[in-house]
């Protein structure tokens, strides 16, 4: 697309103002309800973004659903309100506020904790309403006077009351454990947070002496994909079913290079079809490793810092980081004689999800949650129904997660976030969790401190959807809480399903009173780039959502995206969708100002379709007013707008307005004129209704320049939703079936035409055979309808209507239109030109077919190649279906 076609409306000259006359109007605060549903009230909570965030394609997918189901809410007449805030995102805030020092050449350890904390707010006064800025540009109509952080004073006391109560329920408790740990972060991951990524690595086969000779035999040899972790090994485990080495268990090994002795024991966790059956064990470096360490009674040993350094003690090896150490460990096995052999190998490692690092899994002190007495509410309300996922497949992902579950690493050596807000008194030993701020020991009087780590982010956001709705203050007991809790419907992503979601279930049932956070779970397909692979910036195959709402408006690009949503976990972003969803909205305004520049001497009244296009139209706006609703009751995105782009662009654009032209002409009768043009303004005003919720900048426009009653809505942001009972008596089915002839009818003429080069002025006789007789009344009760729209000259309806010679032919449903060509068409000629044809669309489809069967090509082509050439044989296909067609029509 040219730049010039791309630039020449400014979206957002026309966008701003109507935002700020919603915003202006109190529409995006909790609206008052009216209707059937006056007294329910209808609550999103947006998952809150982070800080350091700039809107990208999965905000702009999300924000967009979350807004169609707001904004329809508040047309059907619910208290509405979409709760918006910002996430404090613990690591990566302090990673950017890191980096941003460092490049002053500060460090935060220079500076402090109190200093770099209040960087790290001056970095959310600068950065963290950008994001809120950029959802504003999307039209999203959340609540923006009462937007909320997670670190604001009451989520902070909520997050330490939730802290507090499960401590001294023993649900939080602090112990040694294998954490992940990010020597670059240098704090704990939690298990769900770490990222696995492949990695081509080697397997080395290590000798470990025996301590004494058994039977002839003086070494062991272990596999391991870490050698350098040997330096902490305090064992080596076998299979008790493992016959080769039955007689070593109770024996020792010397271990290499600390000369430490070490046990050979028996443990059932062993793959005897691993390396050589022989595992060496490291209880402090290893999950695995700890839990067989734990079962046989062996000594733990941290040989690594915080950073994956060598800690002191083991002399060349002291300072090493990982790597070094690990060619150093492997060096000096090799210069022993004590290597083996290695081998290639490749396999998963564990990485940080905010700076990939590779994670060390590290024993640790740190705060736990034990997770085994909130799983089953949280797990019972999912399986029961009271909560259901959206697509339903996810239900048994999300209790899959439920079940393996295991206590959850909620401490983090950070300083930005939740202070876990645990004292201790070093004078007495006394120690203990408070809400409140303490100074002194209760018991001693002596000076007490507080725990240096924060709390995970995700233990602040899993009360989201209650600490902003007044639970700190007043529990269950608050007027929101009382008024709107719970909240309807939670739109997100996959990534974040435990993460985030169950967390939400597992902190509500708990907090309030076994109440569920929200009725409803949509987990949003990701959006993938046009190639099938994740955006990144490295790929550079990223689509930036600003520059999109400059190029097609936010409805283009809101529409568009929702066009893309099916069932499927991913969607593959397709530009052109925007593209065709800009030229729709352009489609609406036209039409929108045919019917506007046609209402002179207009006068408001009730719709009334008196004729059969009028009945059709009505009964079709009726089934779609009824299909949209199911397709929303169903969380259908895509479908819907399927639905409505069918509706308005072919049925209401292409064929009612034209229906209703000879009615509105100067010479049309004055009486059925003003039928019309109120039926024009109603189907228009309840299309303006359908489309709003996810195109709400065009239909506001819109709406703003069309006549209204004197009680109608000052903004279609507050209009009634169109009422699929009351429509429901509009259905017409006589109506349909004979405008649906009617429009096969003059779409056979006039693609015969086009096919053939006859000009819209020739009249054409035409035949039509359908099924029966009743068909035949309900078209030729039509025939004015067919003369005016095609030209036709002699028009015959009959069962048993038989092809006119030299005619072209074109089915329909039910029926085949005849168009005789006698006189207008060479049918010699055009058989000529039609084979001439046909053989080179044949021999290019040949050639693909023999490429795409070449198996060589196949190999070696790259995927996006095949594809393209599929499509294109694909076209060839289809066009040579079409040339045989109109070959044979042509006798």
């Amino acid at each position: 697309m040219s730049e010039d076609k791309k630039k020449s409306t400014d979206y957002a000259a026309m966008e701003r103002p109507i935002f700020e006359a919603w915003k202006d109007a109190g529409y995006f605060q909790r609206t008052p309800g009216f209707g059937e549903h006056a007294d329910e009230s209808y609550t999103i909570v947006i998952p809150p973004p982070n800080i350091t965030g700039v809107l990208h394609m999965g905000h702009a997918l999300n924000d967009t659903i979350q807004d169609a189901c707001i904004r329809r809410a508040r047309m059907r007449g619910f208290k509405t309100r979409w709760i918006i805030g910002t996430d404090h995102a613990g690591i990566s805030t302090q990673t950017k506020v890191d980096k941003r020092l460092a490049e002053q050449g500060i460090s935060r350890l220079e500076i402090g904790r109190e200093a770099f904390i209040e960087e790290c707010y001056k970095w959310r006064e600068e950065y963290g309403t950008t994001i809120v800025n950029q959802i504003k540009g999307m039209g999203c109509s959340c609540d923006y006077s009462d937007e909320h952080f997670t670190l604001e004073p009451a989520y902070v006391r909520a997050v330490r009351k939730l802290f507090t109560d499960w401590y001294h329920e023993d649900i939080i408790y602090r112990g040694k454990r294998i954490v992940n740990w990010c020597p670059h972060c240098t704090t704990a991951i939690a298990d769900d947070e770490a990222e696995y990524v492949d990695e081509a690595g080697h397997l080395w086969y290590l000798r470990y002496p025996l301590a004494e000779p058994v039977d002839g035999l003086e070494y062991l040899v272990v596999a391991t994909t870490r050698p350098e972790t040997m330096l902490g090994d305090t064992g080596v485990a076998v299979n008790p079913k493992d016959e080769r080495f039955g007689h070593l268990v109770g024996k020792t090994v010397k271990l290499p290079l600390v000369d430490r002795e070490i046990p050979i024991f028996a443990d059932w966790h062993v793959d005897t079809e691993f390396g050589t059956g022989c595992v060496k064990v490291t209880p402090s470096h290893d999950p695995n490793d700890w839990a067989m360490g734990e079962r046989a009674g062996l000594e733990r040993i941290n040989i690594f810092d915080e950073t994956a350094h060598v800690v002191e003690g083991y002399g060349k090896f002291s300072g090493m980081d990982r790597d070094e150490a690990r060619e150093a460990v492997v060096a000096a096995f090799d210069e022993l004689g004590l290597l083996d052999h290695v081998e290639d190998h490749d396999h998963s490692v564990m990485t940080c999800y905010r700076c990939h690092t590779k994670l060390e899994p590290w024993e640790s002190e740190q705060w736990f949650v034990a997770v085994d007495a909130l799983k089953e509410p949280a797990a019972r309300v999912v399986e029961d129904g009271s909560i259901q996922f959206h697509p339903a497949r996810w239900k048994q992902v999300y209790l899959d997660w439920l079940e393996n579950l295991k206590d959850w690493c909620i401490s983090r050596q950070l300083w930005w976030g939740h202070r876990i807000p645990m004292f201790y008194c070093d004078t007495c030993g006394w120690e203990d969790a408070s809400v409140e701020e303490i100074e002194v020991c209760p018991v001693c009087g002596a000076p007490v401190r507080q725990d240096e780590d924060v709390l995970d982010t995700w233990f602040s956001s899993q009360l989201w959807p209650f600490a902003t709705m007044g639970w700190t203050e007043e529990g269950m007991n608050a007027p929101q809480m009382r008024d709107a809790y719970p909240t309807q419907v939670l739109s997100t992503a996959r990534d974040i399903m435990g993460l985030w979601v169950a967390r939400m279930v597992m902190a509500s049932m708990y907090c309030c009173d076994e109440t569920i956070p929200f009725d409803d779970v949509i987990i949003h397909p990701t959006v993938m780039a046009a190639d099938g692979k994740p955006m990144s910036k490295s790929r550079g195959n990223g689509v930036d959502p600003l520059r999109l709402m400059e190029d097609y408006g936010a409805d283009g690009m809101r529409f568009g995206l929702l066009m893309q949503v099916t069932g499927a976990q991913d969607l593959k972003f397709n530009e052109a969708k925007l593209e065709s969803s800009r030229n729709f909205a352009n489609k609406v305004k036209n039409a929108s100002r045919f019917v506007l520049m046609n209402l002179e001497g207009y006068e408001p009244g009730a719709p009334e379709p008196t004729t059969p296009a009028d009945r059709w139209i009505f009964s079709r706006l009726a089934k779609i007013v009824a299909a949209v609703d199911a397709a929303y009751d169903n969380f259908e995105f895509g479908e819907i707008t399927r639905e409505l782009y069918s509706f308005v662009w072919n049925e209401f654009c292409d064929w009612y307005i034209e229906f209703s032209k000879a009615r509105l002409g100067a010479d049309a009768d004055p009486a059925d004129r003003a039928v019309c043009q109120r039926n024009l303004v109603f189907v228009l005003g309840q299309i303006l209704r359908l489309l709003h919720p996810i195109m709400p900048f065009v239909t506001e426009q819109v709406y703003g320049e069309m006549p209204k009653d004197a009680d109608a809505a000052p903004m279609l942001i507050v209009a009634a939703w169109p009422d699929a009972g009351e429509l429901a008596a509009y259905m017409d089915e006589d109506a349909e079936r004979a405008i649906a002839m009617v429009c096969e009818v003059v779409g056979a003429v006039r693609s015969t035409r086009a096919r053939y080069g006859i000009s819209p002025k020739t009249a054409l006789p035409v035949a039509v055979k359908v099924a029966d007789e009743a068909d035949a009344a309900l078209l030729l009760g039509q025939e004015h309808l067919v003369r005016q729209l095609a030209n036709v000259e002699e028009f015959d309806v009959a069962v048993e209507a038989s092809k006119p010679a030299e005619s072209a032919v074109v089915l329909g449903s039910g029926l085949e239109v005849y168009i005789v060509l006698a006189g207008h068409v060479d049918f010699a000629a055009e058989r000529a030109r039609l084979m001439k044809e046909r053989e080179g669309v044949a021999k290019d489809a040949a050639k693909f077919e023999k490429k795409l069967s070449n198996p060589g090509f196949l190999a070696k082509a790259a995927p996006e190649i095949v594809e393209k050439d599929r499509a294109k044989l694909a076209d060839l296909t289809d066009k040579l279906a079409r040339l045989d067609a109109q070959i044979a029509e042509l006798g």
